[in-house]
């Protein structure tokens, strides 16, 4: 048993996402530090694996994975740097014992771009992709862990504690590597750097 858990940790899993810059985890993990009392998940995700993933590849042997990265590469090069800003706290899942607990981001026609670029790429190297729409969300918890039932009417909007909203500068896009043994668990493994608008 042993032995299988161990070749099990050795198949990393990959996904492309948008990098959150550090002002923007903090930002996230310090609103929900305050607020979470009121959410009883089971497990927290740690801030510095705060991410929007854009396609969610699997395993992948390291031959297939320089090919996707290859793909991914210049399609990225071509887009500049842009802003999103954070917008509510929502749930998936059983209405009454969600799976995932995630914040949002308001619509952004650039982030739906880029997904659809990179899913389009990774599927032409010949990855399985889940083809639900894209739902641009950070997750923050997983499983519900209380006897009570999750209320709907608990999920609210993330404001700064003045009234205003946060955005933030996307910069980067990166291909994660996941390590289940580790915390933080997701290590980057290649990273693609959006021009500066203007340069």
């Amino acid at each position: 048993m042993q032995e299988e858990r161990g070749i099990a940790l050795s198949k990393h899993h990959y996904f492309f996402a948008v990098k959150l810059p550090k002002e923007a985890k903090e930002f996230l993990y310090e609103w929900i530090q305050a607020r979470k009392g009121d959410f009883p998940f089971a497990r927290w995700v740690h801030p510095e694996d705060y991410h929007i993933t854009l396609a969610f590849l699997g395993f992948a042997e390291k031959e297939k994975l320089e090919q996707a990265i290859e793909k991914v590469k210049p399609v990225l090069e071509k887009e500049v740097s842009f802003t999103l800003t954070l917008n509510s706290i929502g749930v998936f899942g059983p209405q009454k014992a969600p799976r995932i607990f995630w914040a949002d981001v308001e619509s952004s026609e650039q982030l739906f771009s880029i997904q659809k670029e990179v899913y389009q790429q990774c599927v032409e190297t010949g990855f399985q992709l889940d083809k639900k729409p894209f739902r641009p969300h950070i997750t923050l918890a997983r499983k519900w862990n209380s006897g009570d039932a999750f209320d709907i009417k608990t999920l609210m909007q993330i404001r700064e504690e003045n009234g205003n909203t946060f955005s933030f500068n996307v910069t980067e896009v990166v291909l994660y590597e996941t390590h289940l043994d580790r915390t933080p668990k997701y290590v980057e493994y290649a990273n693609f750097p959006l021009a500066v608008p203007g340069a």
